[in-house]
């Protein structure tokens, strides 16, 4: 098909100062010269009225159907067939292009292809139909950081992101000759291959990784990580000469052939599990001290209640995601501050909360949550405390081997 027959485009780039250089082959034009752009605005517009079952009509697509770049049609809303038929002009096809022009996604852009039945768009959407050019080609120029550079100008100053189809319609586009296109497509597609094989082996690598640690920390606290030294005075005699109203527990199940220079105990007999408290008593944007609620930082404080080298998990919502936090804090009440006594060291503490499953001591059937008289009574494997630092450093030893793996394939 030829580029559309206002081929003004040359008179209209005569002025034109391009973003950047192309090669002496190639073409400056206007993205309404390589194809026609409709959207639903106007009389075109649908209500919820409109919306029926799967059977009852034809897919509406939103912006929500582009996943990475692609059409997916996996979960799709559907509209009457009066209102599908009553705009042919915006009725999608095989090889269409679709493009959000309305809504935080603006720019969001995917081919069409593999389409499972008749469809149509929502109103965010724009149409890119009869495509003069390489579809696939032009999909990548409009996916592009330059043309996502492009609609960031054409936004108008709305409370909801915005560009006309005018604004659109005018953005330049690089046109080599179709064999370069296609020759750039299938460039681009060998490419975007290998990126998905290895984003696969990278995502597996994690995955195998993340056993690991896991693997790692059961070991830890099982014994079983580094090796015992009989020089080490056993945790029993060490807890009961630091606490000596601890409890020693000797009928667990949970951990069944602990090294027998261990002991196995109340968490709540060895750390001191510390209550949140309203962050309004101390709040100062000025405060010398983070305020830590389930998530993370909230706020600054004029005091703190908790010492640093505690360990916090959250209450509500969040309670298995556990923070070392090298700092004294303040923490809210959607969260427990914990600091061992000095029976416990403060990393194998918190490498104990990330072993363990504070979901398993959730009893709630709506938001997940935890009670302080749960956490105190948690049973605890304590090594002797020469035995906890050689864990920790083994466990960083690790840490650091699996930093670099990921430095070196580029991840965090």
């Amino acid at each position: 098909m030829a580029l559309s027959p206002s081929a003004s485009y040359k008179s209209h780039y005569q002025q034109f100062t391009p973003p950047f250089d192309i090669p002496d082959s190639w073409e400056w034009v206007r993205l309404m010269d390589c194809c026609h752009i409709a959207g639903r605005i106007g009389f075109r517009g649908y209500t919820k009225d409109d919306l029926v079952s799967k059977d009852a009509g034809a897919i509406t697509l939103s912006p929500s159907n582009i996943v990475n770049g692609s059409m997916q049609y996996d979960l799709c809303t559907y509209i009457s067939w009066h209102k599908y038929y009553e705009s042919p002009e915006i009725q999608v096809w095989e090889k269409d292009i679709l493009l959000v022009k309305t809504g935080s996604s603006y720019g969001k852009c995917a081919l069409v292809e593999r389409l499972p039945k008749e469809a149509t768009i929502n109103p965010q959407y724009v149409v890119l139909k009869h495509v003069a050019i390489s579809p696939e080609y032009l999909t990548y120029v409009l996916q592009s950081n330059y043309a996502k550079e492009c609609y960031e100008q054409f936004v108008l100053g709305t409370a909801i992101p915005t560009f006309t189809q005018e604004k659109l319609g005018n953005l330049a586009v690089p046109l080599p000759p179709l064999y370069e296109q296609v020759r750039i497509v299938k460039t681009i597609k060998k490419y975007l291959n290998l990126i998905g094989i290895l984003d696969s082996e990278v995502q597996s690598l994690s995955n195998e990784i993340s056993h690991a640690k896991s693997k790692i920390l059961d070991l830890a606290m099982q014994g079983k990580l580094v090796p015992q030294d009989p020089a080490d005075e056993p945790a029993t005699d060490m807890l009961r000469r630091i606490n000596p109203n601890a409890k020693i527990i000797t009928d667990n199940p949970h951990y069944p052939q602990l090294p027998d220079n261990w002991v196995l105990t109340k968490l709540g007999d060895v750390v001191k599990v510390i209550n949140g408290k309203s962050q309004k008593e101390v709040e100062n944007p000025s405060g010398a001290y983070p305020i830590y609620g389930s998530g993370g930082v909230i706020g600054k404080a004029d005091a703190y209640s908790c010492l640093s080298g505690s360990t916090i998990i959250g209450r509500k919502g969040t309670i298995n995601n556990p923070q070392f936090i090298e700092t004294n804090f303040w923490n809210v009440d959607t969260a427990f501050g914990m600091k061992p006594y000095e029976a416990v060291n403060d990393l194998y503490f918190y490498y104990f909360c990330k072993s363990f499953d504070f979901t398993s001591l959730d009893k709630s059937s709506t938001l997940p949550s935890l009670t302080k008289t749960a956490i105190e009574g948690i049973l605890m494997p304590t090594p002797p405390l020469g035995e906890q630092r050689r864990i920790i450093l083994k466990i960083k030893e690790y840490d650091e081997l699996f930093r670099n793996i990921f430095t070196q394939i580029g991840q965090k």
